[in-house]
């Protein structure tokens, strides 16, 4: 009969410890220059200059119709051929996840700008505030603060996401625990915890995110 020995996971304490922070070195970076470029994009998006307007929609567009795990391919193979040289299997998967995440925080962001009263920019750009300045010290403050529980929810799913490495090699978590599972032919209960481990992270975040969001309905 079967039988499970968890006794595995504390005796590779350290190689999970070790993958699991790539995991999260890796969300936390794709994260914050998702929203980075992403916020570029939104105010490119909005901006009146059509050429700008429709080079951040095809952008947005082009990405969101398609799947991340081909745009991981495309960096990890492509880029190196470009480029003449090895890119490096972290720097190209973090690449392409900031730039697959940039259209989808894109279009959080200009929504949250657009549910800004319009008032509020003509009342900056009275005051003598530049279009950039009123974005930066009016505008975007406001809309941050009422998508933050959408720009994170898309955040957990980021970081579910950061499991498509392993088509690359990358050690992350799931290929770090995957590595003790087939050395030590502990399938079973290596993949067990794995799954516990990403459901006690994201549930603990929704949790986080709709007592953020219940906070912010209530201020508002």
């Amino acid at each position: 009969m079967f039988e499970l020995d968890f006794s595995v996971i504390p005796a590779n304490s350290s190689l999970l410890w070790e993958g699991i922070k790539m995991t999260f070195l890796l969300a936390s970076l794709a994260i914050i220059g998702g929203i980075i470029l992403g916020t570029f994009l939104a105010l490119l998006r909005i901006a009146k200059i059509p050429v700008l307007s429709q080079f951040s929609a095809a952008y947005v567009n082009f990405f969101r119709s398609l799947p991340l795990i081909l745009v991981i391919f495309w960096l990890f193979f492509l880029v190196p051929l470009i480029v003449g040289k090895p890119v490096g299997a972290f720097s190209s998967v973090l690449v392409a996840f900031i730039l697959f995440e940039a259209a989808y925080y894109s279009e959080i962001i200009r929504a949250g700008i657009n549910s800004v009263r319009l008032g509020q920019l003509a009342a900056a750009r009275a005051l003598g505030l530049t279009y950039f300045q009123s974005m930066r010290y009016i505008i975007l403050p406001q809309a941050f603060r009422a998508m933050t529980p959408i720009l994170l929810t898309q955040a957990i799913i980021l970081f579910q996401d950061t499991s498509l490495v392993y088509v690359v090699g990358l050690r992350d978590f799931l290929v770090s625990a995957e590595i003790v599972a087939n050395r030590d032919q502990r399938l079973v209960e290596m993949f067990l915890f794995v799954a516990l481990v990403y459901f006690v992270i994201c549930f603990a975040a929704s949790i986080g995110v709709k007592y953020l969001q219940k906070r912010i309905n209530n201020e508002l």
